[in-house]
């Protein structure tokens, strides 16, 4: 049989139907990798606070606003029944003078007026003094021996520093610059304009070295106290690092009583083991990686991320978007029951017992959304139902928090310093941000003067005494203070 013009045209469209298939399939591809790049980008622009760790003053004007709380119709101010915070009288002993202003005639008839109040009232102004600085000179003489006619110098007495400034111009000098993060020159213009005391950029960085050196001690025993709590919350955020400034990281542990601050080049578990030491408590964190080596039965995931993660599920539209809605609602729920824990209006034994519902409906849905049909849906749920005894060890031990606001917090003010400093110099610069860091924020938090902290801590060193203590008072260590 032979072949007519019919059978090579249809050879000709088989060929053209193979390479249109063909070539749909390839287009058909790159739709769906262009599709997945849009989304993907299209998440990018929706970030803000709200989904995201993003901080809010990163928010565009194209982000809609928080909802407003509704109005309780109440004035500003203290409501009835607050209890009224007045300014304490400076006892009579610590008063330099004293006025009586005693009425000569009556406001009323002018009659004259005589006797005097027993119990006057008391209205005090304070002043500050003008300081004058005190300055001790040291005369180091230099003598001749009559029979070697070496030449021998007199010696500083024991605990005079040998450079030009005391402990208490060293103390203000860390203060300043760790507490209230002022930069060095603007340390100089202080000391210069308040104490009348010229102190050079160059030696407001001795005396930062002096100070450091003098808290080693204090912030060690700070660390191993940290690392025996039965609690403590820890979170790390960006900082540079040299002359170059290279990307760093600040790290902080905390307890209610005791924080402590590293700054490491690295933002991994080595990083992380080397701030926590051995595994010992309960861990608060949120879901980065470098906190994979505490074990899931000892941690707890900030719920506050968490839900930040499920608004930005539930924005992505389709199965998604219910998943994430109603993820959204569980956690509504939970903080529900949990705030009335903290205000005492629920047991303890009730919230447990509510918990174990709200619980099945997290792990149902997560459930879900690992199945999602959406790769990234998919890959969150995942991973949350690998670290699910995580999610929930605040409900089963009492004293850990479902957030991880106590390191959040803490952290915030090396946030500012990072931003106002752009980092440290150099390795030096950066112990004397860890240990005062560490300094301010424990003693902040056991309400303690830092100034004189630091003071007491540069006097051990020069006289070679015990440095003071940033343990709490009265509590051993491995024990934990109830918020």
């Amino acid at each position: 049989m032979t072949r007519d013009w019919r059978d090579d045209r249809i050879e000709e469209l088989e060929r053209e139907n193979a390479e249109l298939r063909a070539e749909n399939a390839e287009l058909k591809a790159q739709v769906a990798k262009l599709l997945e790049r849009v989304g993907k980008l299209e998440e990018q622009l929706r970030k803000s606070s709200r989904n995201s760790s993003k901080p809010p003053s990163s928010d565009g004007p194209a982000v809609p606003p928080r909802p407003r709380k509704p109005s309780t119709g109440r004035k500003p101010g203290g409501q009835p029944g607050h209890e009224r915070h007045k300014r304490e009288l400076v006892p009579l002993d610590k008063v330099h003078k004293v006025v009586e202003c005693i009425p000569e005639r009556c406001d009323q008839c002018a009659a004259p007026l005589r006797g005097r109040d027993p119990e006057p009232e008391r209205h005090q102004v304070t002043h500050l003094p003008p300081i004058e600085p005190i300055t001790e000179e040291y005369r180091l003489h230099t003598l001749s021996c009559g029979q070697c006619g070496g030449e021998t110098v007199g010696k500083l007495p024991a605990g005079v520093p040998t450079g030009a400034f005391g402990p208490s111009v060293v103390a203000v000098v860390a203060v300043l610059i760790g507490a209230y993060r002022l930069s060095k020159r603007l340390v100089s213009e202080l000391l210069s304009d308040l104490f009348q005391v010229r102190v050079s950029v160059g030696s407001v960085i001795g005396c930062q070295h002096t100070a450091s050196a003098s808290l080693k001690e204090p912030v060690l025993e700070a660390r191993k106290h940290v690392e025996q709590q039965s609690v403590k919350n820890a979170d790390e955020t960006g900082w540079r690092e040299g002359a170059k400034r290279a990307r760093a990281w600040l790290w902080v542990v905390a307890t209610h009583a005791v924080a402590v601050f590293m700054v490491h080049a690295r933002r991994n578990a080595n990083a992380a083991k080397l701030l926590l030491g051995a595994v010992s408590g309960v861990l608060v964190t949120d879901r980065h990686g470098a906190y994979n080596w505490w074990p899931d039965s000892l941690r707890q995931f900030c719920w506050a991320h968490l839900k930040r993660q499920f608004q930005t599920i539930s924005e992505r539209g389709g199965e998604s978007a219910r998943i994430g809605k109603e993820l959204l609602e569980e956690v509504r729920r939970l903080f529900h029951f949990w705030h009335r824990v903290r205000d005492g209006t629920l047991k303890r034994s009730s919230f447990r017992v509510y918990m174990r519902a709200v619980r099945g409906r997290v792990e149902a849905l997560l459930a879900e959304g690992a199945a999602s049909s959406h790769p990234k849906t998919s890959k969150t749920c995942r991973k949350l139902l690998d670290h699910t005894e995580a999610l929930w060890t605040f409900v089963r031990v009492e004293g850990v928090q479902p957030t991880n606001n106590t390191a959040e917090q803490i952290i915030r003010h090396g946030v500012i310093m990072r931003k106002l400093s752009h980092g440290t110099h150099c390795e030096q610069g950066s112990r004397f941000i860890e240990r005062i860091l560490t300094v301010h924020a424990t003693l902040r938090l056991q309400k303690r003067n830092v100034l004189d902290f630091v003071r007491l801590a540069c006097e051990a060193a020069l006289h070679g005494t015990t440095p003071p203590s940033l343990l709490p008072v009265n509590v051993p260590a491995g024990s934990d203070i109830a918020a």
